[in-house]
């Protein structure tokens, strides 16, 4: 039973974790601990955590399991500053995007502890950041990726996976690289694009113009432009061999539009209008949305 969680990072992602816990009878107590005293006052002050922590030898007595919430590039150091006070039945569990070079972190400082260490990452998230836009219903529904390696035991498995399950989200396991080759497609590649976007019209001399006209196609396809540029910077270069292929094949892809469109081919470019119209109305069909 899980009685002490220990959150480094109390954001959306942490926050959340801790909010959807109190919603349950016999709630863990939930001890964040972040390098922004603010954060974590202005965290405390919503009922968010139920401790503050600045000392990670004293967060971690008795702590049951250990998550990391923070920015992937912060991920190293919070490991380091764990390690000398990780207690044997500790599990330590993430919530990055990236996955392999997170294991392989996890391995390189823990050492013989580093089968208390099972990689995950919860499929949610908002544009906004912070404890204030922590929600106890942001994972209800939602997919959760676990990447255990071979050295974890299934109780300290089950014990991640039941973390999530308890705020309402679905479970499932992969290996990290394929989770790291998924999500540079469908997760990373996008938020990309948008950021490149929003850059590309608000560098220009008629920005102000421009983003007048913007409605509702702009606001959606823009919307994650307004996530955590710190966030997505490590995340990009964390899976940069698989974000860079990502970005080569859009480049084809769009590459191959603008040969349709160069030579006034409404055939071809209308097929792929159509194909990309059918597969993403099938996806949400699928999901329901």
């Amino acid at each position: 039973m899980l009685k002490k969680l220990v959150i480094f990072g109390v954001g959306l992602i942490g926050g959340s974790v801790a909010l959807a816990l109190k919603k349950q009878a016999n709630a863990p107590l939930c001890v964040g601990v972040g390098r922004n005293q603010a954060n974590l006052d202005q965290a405390l002050a919503l009922h968010v955590i139920d401790e503050a922590a600045t000392d990670v030898a004293a967060a971690l007595q008795a702590a049951d399991m250990v998550l990391i919430a923070a920015p992937v590039a912060q991920t190293k150091s919070i490991l380091q500053s764990i390690q000398p006070h990780l207690n044997k039945q500790t599990i330590v569990t993430d919530a990055g995007s990236t996955k392999t070079d997170i294991v392989a972190i996890a391995k390189a400082v823990l050492g013989a502890q580093a089968s208390q260490f099972i990689g995950g990452h919860p499929i949610a998230g908002a544009e906004k950041s912070g404890p204030t836009a922590a929600m106890a219903a942001l994972y209800h529904g939602k997919n959760v990726v676990l990447t255990p390696t071979a050295d974890n035991s299934f109780e300290s498995i089950n014990q991640v996976r039941q973390l999530w399950q308890t705020c309402g989200a679905n479970v499932l396991e992969m290996s990290a690289e394929k989770h790291d080759g998924i999500f540079a497609t469908v997760s990373h590649l996008p938020h990309l694009l948008a950021f490149a976007l929003v850059e590309d019209i608000a560098s220009r001399d008629n920005a102000d113009e421009l983003f007048q006209f913007a409605a509702s196609g702009f606001r959606d396809f823009s919307r994650i432009a307004g996530s955590s540029p710190e966030m997505w910077r490590d995340i990009s270069f964390a899976n940069k061999a698989a974000l860079l292929n990502e970005i080569t094949s859009y480049e084809q892809a769009l590459s191959s539009l603008k040969q349709s469109l160069a030579n006034d081919d409404e055939d071809a470019l209308q097929a792929a209008f159509q194909r990309a119209s059918d597969a993403r109305n099938q996806w949400a069909k699928d999901k329901k949305l």
